[in-house]
């Protein structure tokens, strides 16, 4: 394809991994047995790779026991916790199929998931702050016909499960692991859309596995690694860049908090000498913010991964200088593509850091197109995301309707993501399509507006939305924090900061002051929710 068009291929000397993941982590327990696998922060419990990998395996063969097998359903309900960690590689083992569910779900949801995926073993905590997981399902449990055993962590059956385990012969999941193919599927995620039903992404071994590694290959992680996760397991960011990065390369899981806190994220960091750092923008700007950052020994951090949503600037140079995060990489992705297509590096400027989100992974595609022809646009000219090769998922559970609109016939992914590729190749997000603002026939992106307002010397975090407007169509409305004991500010005042620096069509005409955003649990945020609120909020004062 010409190079003036808008595609790109990773080349790699590193061949692909083309193992399950319990081959790959039996691999790492062999040449890095005494090393740290993982460490739970608040409970101070802590594996060596050949402690881990026996706990795997006894927790796999309790489930062998249990009846579970290649193929089965198995889901998993609970916030950060090194049980997570080994439900995802023992169901990983024998070749059953990891439900991954958002720890934020209410009843209604769990119930959907479970009869979506056909869950026959549900794997959960007990409760976790507001969410009584216990009562929660008992509430669903007569409407969903597959569920027949449900195993609460740290309760009787956990302990039986394992106990069975231990009685269990390692034989036998020899015999198991050897009818798996890395092409199995093993993982479903379920991730919101347009159709208004959370859609089950379906992951193989190749998909997830390749995609850890890869990541962290981009990383320069080796056995020497300790890598900080506070973002959520349920999402690829914690389970696939977190986990899967960790166990291909022999480095160690570091778990901060069951959720996100950043004291917290700061102190393990500290304690354990975390060399790798995880989050969304939202939740470095919440540790950059915490009173006493300062007095944090950060030392240790050489880089990192910043990734969910564009990065402002002023917020990459506090991560760079404040906590040392100097090599801290920037990914893009999504759930259905397992997830990361493109990637910033170490020796990236900070302007590529923030402005771009890198180039494509290796053994990957990526080109943006004309929605409406399909035909691949020339460089610098805005267009829909698209990606191809192994991190492609395999489909949405039993959807194929849906997986066809996502998928087209020649396997690329339609990400939605509106895009540019500059003549170097790296490519800069301008948002979802759906985020894009049209007032009065101008297209507006909203992350050029955020990005300058991060400027104003009294903003901690701004969002920009469109709502409805009976003149215009739509008009611009910012979301702002304000830093702690800034003045009160208008929208007279906003809009006379940006008066001169702005065209006049990308001033937001409406302010609203917040102390916080609504977030996902994996700390997105939902401007969804502030388009909804906004309607609200604005009711009879539009002329």
């Amino acid at each position: 394809m010409p190079r003036d068009l808008s595609y790109a291929s990773g080349a790699s000397d590193v061949p692909l991994l083309g193992d399950t993941i319990g081959d790959n982590l039996d691999r790492t327990a062999e040449s890095f047995g005494e090393r740290d696998a993982l460490v739970e922060c608040w409970t101070g419990r802590r594996w060596t790779y050949r402690e881990f990998v026996s706990d795997v395996d006894t927790l796999a063969l309790g489930l062998l026991e249990r009846g579970i097998g290649k193929g089965d359903r198995v889901g998993i309900w609970a916030p950060n916790c090194a049980e997570w960690t080994l439900v995802q590689y023992a169901t990983a083992k024998i070749g059953a199929i990891l439900v991954t569910i958002n720890p934020a779900y209410r009843a209604h949801e769990l119930e959907y998931v479970l009869n979506q995926a056909g869950v026959s073993l549900l794997i959960a905590a007990e409760k976790f702050k507001a969410s009584d997981y216990a009562a929660m399902i008992e509430k669903v449990r007569p409407r969903c016909e597959a569920l027949e055993c449900v195993v609460l962590i740290g309760g009787g059956d956990w302990h039986g499960l394992l106990d069975a385990g231990r009685r269990g012969d390692l034989r036998r999941l020899a015999v198991v692991g050897d009818a798996l193919s890395a092409d199995d599927p093993i993982n479903i995620q379920y991730t919101s859309g347009t159709t208004g039903f959370p859609k089950g992404a379906t992951l193989s071994h190749h998909n997830i596995l390749n995609n850890g590694f890869f990541v962290g290959e981009m990383c320069g992680y080796s056995q020497t690694d300790r890598i900080c996760i506070p973002v959520p397991f349920y999402h690829c960011f914690g389970m696939v860049l977190g986990n899967l990065a960790a166990t291909s390369h022999g480095a160690c899981m570091v778990i901060p908090a069951p959720s996100f806190e950043p004291r917290a994220t700061l102190e393990a960091v500290a304690a354990e000498r975390c060399t790798s750092l995880y989050g969304v923008p939202t939740m470095f700007i919440a540790e950059l913010a915490e009173p006493g950052c300062e007095e944090f020994d950060l030392t240790s951090l050489r880089t990192g991964i910043m990734a969910g949503s564009p990065c402002p600037v002023e917020v990459m140079k506090q991560v760079i200088e404040r906590m040392g995060v100097r090599e801290v990489t920037i990914c893009y992705g999504m759930t259905e593509t397992s997830p990361v297509s493109t990637q910033t590096t170490a020796n990236d400027s900070i302007e590529r850091r923030v402005s771009t989100v890198g180039t494509v992974h290796p053994h990957l595609e990526v080109k943006i197109i004309d929605a409406e022809t399909g035909v691949t646009v020339p460089r610098g000219t805005a267009g829909e995301l698209c990606t191809r090769g192994y991190s492609v998922m395999l489909g949405y559970w039993e959807r194929p309707d849906w997986t066809a609109e996502a998928i087209d016939a020649a396997r690329w992914m339609h990400t939605g993501d509106l895009a540019t590729m500059d003549d170097e190749g790296y490519v800069s997000i301008i948002g979802r399509s759906k985020d894009m603002v049209i007032r009065g026939g101008e297209n507006i992106y909203p992350r050029e507006i955020e990005e300058f307002l991060y400027t104003h010397p009294d903003i901690l975090d701004a969002q920009v939305i469109g709502v409805p407007d009976p003149k215009y169509g739509e008009e611009l409305m910012a979301w702002i924090r304000l830093r702690e004991g800034a003045e009160p500010l208008t929208a007279e005042a906003l809009r006379s900061f940006c008066t001169g620096k702005l065209a006049h069509y990308k001033i937001p005409r409406y302010v609203h002051v917040v102390d916080e955003f609504p977030l996902t649990v994996t700390g997105k945020i939902r401007k969804v929710e502030m388009r909804d609120a906004a309607v609200e909020l604005l009711h009879g004062q539009q002329r």
